[in-house]
């Protein structure tokens, strides 16, 4: 066991970044980076990947930037946001060989203030989008969804809102399921102010419970995938 919590110091690091979003100011800072948020980062994910093994046997644990860290520099040729530092730190764990962001997943981010946990998939592109109308057009596996999102939200977990207004041509707005249809995404969240368990090795076992909880859904749109030809 390697992780022992989150830095104090590495949100203060966060904090200071974003009143100082440059490239320029993070490279004279990168020692700070490089101890106090990449360090403790790359035993998170190796101590986490290694426990989510538990429900997931063939789960992806890269502990690297580019693998289950996601780069800080951000990517301004398609992001709304066009500061050129990212101010939170995103990581995740995911099963399959698609790619990382169109697979199911185990996720979370932090930044200065929060930490947000997570599984599914947080956005789908139109081919996995058009493959999941698809998939739930199957009274059976939309039946098994609705009995999963029913569970965690009774659990205390939140959903994404709708994306869309209008129910698809190809759904029966009569069904009882058809609200399935109106989802960009599919995916189970819960939020944390930071606090002290953040800084604790307990934060896995916080962590661990959630995804366990979560299982089911991110079982549920791994199926998807796999048995969906996109």
């Amino acid at each position: 066991m390697q992780f022992n919590g989150f830095k104090k110091e590495g949100i203060e690091f966060l904090r200071e970044l974003k009143q100082n979003n440059s490239k320029e100011w993070f490279e004279l800072h990168r020692y700070v980076w490089e101890k106090n948020i990449l360090a403790p980062n790359i035993s998170f994910i190796k101590d986490m990947g290694e426990t989510l093994q538990i429900l997931v046997p063939t789960i992806n644990a890269l502990p690297k930037v580019g693998g289950s860290l996601f780069r800080i520099y951000r990517d301004i040729r398609f992001s709304k946001d066009k500061t050129a530092m990212k101010s939170k730190i995103g990581l995740l764990f995911w099963q399959g060989r698609a790619h990382r962001m169109q697979s199911s997943s185990f996720y979370m981010h932090y930044d200065e203030s929060e930490y947000f946990v997570a599984s599914g998939i947080r956005n789908f592109k139109p081919p996995l989008l058009k493959a999941y109308r698809r998939y739930i057009q199957d009274e059976k596996h939309a039946k098994n969804l609705h009995t999963i999102l029913k569970d965690l939200t009774s659990k205390g977990y939140s959903l994404p809102e709708p994306k869309y207004k209008r129910v698809p041509k190809e759904f029966d707005k009569d069904n009882n399921f058809v609200y399935l249809s109106l989802f960009g995404a599919m995916f189970a969240y819960k939020q944390f102010k930071i606090d002290d368990i953040f800084y604790k090795q307990e934060l896995l076992d916080r962590l661990f419970n959630i995804y366990s909880d979560m299982s089911n859904l991110q079982c549920w749109v791994y199926d998807l995938e796999v048995n969906s030809k996109i």
